[in-house]
Order: structure tokens, then sequence, then C-alpha cells
């Protein structure tokens, strides 16, 4: 695996959001699309909610996702997923069963950042 800088590092944007919906695409056995709630983030022209296409459908119903807060990688650059836009990912740990979810030990408000 490749080191990285410290100064690489402080690139990522890394923030929990709150998942709003989850529905999974169509023609996809292993895409979801996720509106994920960011939180009012001030003065910011950035949209408080966006949309993440992630791969979890064979391992999550959507139903189960919705009201769960995961953190995100913020400051990717959009991606196009099955002809949708996504806007950031969703980070998780897998292993030979597949993804696990992280979630806060408590309740934080949408957009906290990592440090």
């Amino acid at each position: 695996m490749e080191e990285i800088s410290f100064d690489d590092f402080k690139k990522l944007d890394i923030r929990m959001g709150k998942i709003i919906s989850a529905e999974r695409v169509e023609d996809s056995d292993k895409l979801l699309k996720l509106v994920v709630d960011f939180g009012e983030l001030g003065a910011s022209d950035l949209p408080a909610h966006r949309q993440i296409i992630a791969g979890l459908a064979q391992f999550y119903a959507p139903e189960a996702l919705v009201g769960k807060e995961c953190p995100f990688a913020y400051n990717l650059a959009p991606r196009v997923l099955a002809g949708l836009e996504s806007q950031g990912m969703v980070l998780c740990p897998s292993d030979a069963v597949g993804p696990a979810l992280l979630h806060p030990d408590k309740e934080v408000p949408p957009g906290s950042k990592i440090k």
C-alpha cells in the first residue's frame, strides 16, 4: 500500500451524513440511490442534501438504511454510476462477507467533520 503524507490526508473532507432516503437503482442488482443530509452548511453554496450511489444493494435493504448516520467522503469529484450522479462515497470496511456500515456511538449533527 502506498503511504501518503499528512498534507495529502488533510485534503480529505470526511463528514457524517444522515441517510434520509434509499432506493434500488433500476436495472442494477448492486446499487442503491441514497439521499444524504449533511446539515446546514452555513454560507457555503454547497447543497445540504446529496445523492450518493452506493454498491450496498446485495447487503442492505433500502429501508434498513433510512435514518442511519455514516461517514462519507464529501469532497470526491462527482461520478456517474448507472446513469446517476454520485456526489460522494459512503465509507465502510469490508470483509469476505461484505461491507459493514460504521455508526457513531451517539447521535451527531449531520455534516459533522471527522478529524
